[in-house]
């Protein structure tokens, strides 16, 4: 009885073998070229859109430091669409680059019944452009994106839609905002007679010498001359000289 009594308490043996534990540093590396490979796929999904929406960003942050580059306000929206010669003067104007801003900048909490007639209305308003205000309103990178085709229907109407917002969207990519204003420098008489070691005179005159560099201590100092010759002579040094060329 005993020795049943053990037979049927005895487990039967784990046929399946061990599993060897798991190296860390394969587990490490095997992660880290999963995520590369990740990164690299997405940063070439991201590369498709770099030189426009790097454009967007330099025009959306200028004249702001506060800015992040996520959204553009009005005003440099009406920069971009100058420096970027999206304006020509005739099929698309400062009027109907602020039309189509405000178009696009209508709520998009409106309902959609109404939304489209809302930004007919505008549309068909220019005047609204003003009334709205500028620098109160923004749009972000996929509104931009859309106020462009909207421009690109009338800046190049001759080609097909999908060309059109290709045009338009070379004129723009790669392109950063035209700094105008800059300070030039001024020539005039009083700046001249302040920075012109030339004209200096008295005290300020014997500080530098004939090409403009400053003497030094010299120029700032009364060095006693024990030359014996009095002040002013020329021709110091030179008798030695001509009394060997008399004899």
């Amino acid at each position: 009885m005993m020795s049943d009594n053990k037979t049927k308490s005895t487990k039967p043996a784990n046929k399946t073998p061990p599993k060897s534990p798991a190296d860390p540093a394969k587990e490490r590396a095997a992660k880290r070229l999963s995520y590369e490979s990740n990164s690299s796929h997405e940063g070439a999904m991201a590369a498709e859109l770099t030189a426009l929406e790097e454009a967007f960003k330099k025009f959306a942050i200028h004249g702001d430091t506060r800015a992040t580059g996520k959204e553009m306000h009005g005003k440099n929206w009406s920069k971009l669409c100058k420096d970027c010669h999206v304006i020509d003067g005739k099929n698309v104007t400062i009027t109907d680059v602020d039309i189509v801003f405000s178009k696009i900048n209508v709520s998009l909490e409106v309902m959609p019944s109404r939304r489209h007639l809302l930004r007919s209305i505008i549309w068909s308003c220019a005047s609204l452009a003003t009334f709205w205000g500028k620098s109160s309103r923004t749009i972000t990178f996929d509104q931009f994106k859309e106020a462009l085709q909207e421009l690109s229907k009338k800046r190049f109407k001759d080609k097909s839609n999908e060309e059109a917002v290709q045009e338009i969207h070379k004129l723009i990519e790669g392109k950063a905002p035209i700094i105008s204003g800059v300070t030039k420098t001024i020539s005039s008489p009083t700046v001249s007679r302040l920075t012109d070691t030339s004209k200096f005179t008295g005290s300020h005159k014997e500080r530098f010498d004939p090409s403009g560099k400053g003497r030094g201590k010299a120029g700032r100092e009364d060095l006693v001359d024990a030359s014996g010759y009095v002040p002013g002579y020329k021709h110091a040094g030179t008798y030695d000289h001509k009394v060997q060329g008399s004899k």
